[in-house]
């Protein structure tokens, strides 16, 4: 068995604000919060909160759940025409995926 890791990029809005001398930033769509000194590492923190979650959402199988959960629908097919592009702030998270492969590796190959 070989294992390896595939890496998605998603990029989702984000807001920020300052709290009693503590930055906080939030991932709406997700409900996901995280918060740092400056307002750099509040939004540093929140796209590796925001990774860790979709992550931890795919390897325990719950990701599509918690997607539908959060308003996110599945689309049969790409949206025609030009996408709409994300208003105000955005966050763009690296997200890891490990996979192990079980089958023949010369059977991917012509």
């Amino acid at each position: 068995m070989r294992t390896f890791t595939a890496t998605f990029t998603v990029t989702l809005p984000f807001q920020l604000r300052k709290e009693d001398g503590v930055y906080l930033s939030c991932c709406p769509p997700l409900d996901v919060w995280s918060q740092g000194m400056t307002a750099k590492e509040a939004r540093e923190n929140l796209v590796e909160a925001v990774g860790l979650f979709i992550s931890s959402c795919f390897v325990r199988g719950t990701l599509d759940s918690v997607l539908r959960e959060c308003g996110f629908v599945p689309l049969a097919s790409p949206p025609k025409g030009t996408p709409k592009k994300i208003t105000g702030r955005q966050i763009r998270v690296p997200v890891p995926v490990p996979f192990a492969f079980h089958g023949d590796q010369s059977a991917c190959q012509s």
